[in-house]
């Protein structure tokens, strides 16, 4: 197990169709359900299995997937491949707005962190910065971890995108038909300009340090 890796190694060149078929093999492993070798041949139209066997031989080769003793579903990621854990796209204040939108600075190992029916690919984490919503107990240094959707329900805690890509995490709160932003604090004011809800948190992960 890797825990969180914060490097950003390079990966090897992959071409389209190889590209492809560790798209589908991530999707499925992210489902809980590594695929076999038919259903790969399936999704990706190839008549033979054989042509499977050799691309999951080439991503061996180039140290992205394994398997084990040929068993029908026995197809992994390798341990240090991010596509096994969230990515963490930056750093969201929790106080002011941030300019954190998209931008990767490593990965949460989801080994042990229930998400339900949701794939990999549907979420991802954002490391608070600032005191806006302490009340709400989401501290400064907490990663928080959010469902990508475009929209939520009143009072639920979203990442939002204002203006020129500043990102926040606030709670939407409904008034006379219109949404504005509210901290979990009172010293900061509510947020009235125009935004764009990019998910809305699940869970937090806190680190403590043992002295």
């Amino acid at each position: 197990m890797c825990g969180i890796d914060i490097t950003m190694e390079k990966k090897p060149y992959l071409t389209p169709k190889q590209e492809k078929v560790l798209n589908f093999i991530r999707k499925r492993i992210g489902e809980r359900l590594p695929p076999t070798i038919r259903e790969i041949a399936g999704e990706l139209g190839f008549k033979s299995t054989g042509t499977v066997r050799d691309y999951l031989k080439v991503l061996q080769q180039k140290g992205l997937v394994r398997r084990r003793n040929n068993k029908s579903r026995a197809i992994e990621l390798t341990e240090c491949a991010s596509f096994n854990k969230i990515p963490i796209i930056g750093t969201i204040m929790a106080g002011k707005p941030n300019l954190a939108y998209e931008e990767i600075q490593g990965y949460v190992d989801v080994d042990n962190l229930f998400l339900g029916r949701l794939g990999f690919n549907d979420v991802f984490a954002l490391r608070i910065k600032g005191d806006s919503m302490i009340d709400a107990g989401i501290l400064d240094g907490d990663v928080a971890i959010i469902k990508k959707q475009p929209y939520a329900e009143n009072n639920a805690i979203v990442a939002a995108l204002l203006g020129h890509n500043e990102v926040t995490l606030k709670r939407l709160v409904r008034k006379s038909s219109k949404y504005h932003l509210e901290a979990a604090n009172p010293n900061y004011p509510p947020i009235f300009e125009e935004f764009k809800v990019i998910g809305k948190l699940m869970t937090v992960i806190r680190k403590y340090e043992s002295k």
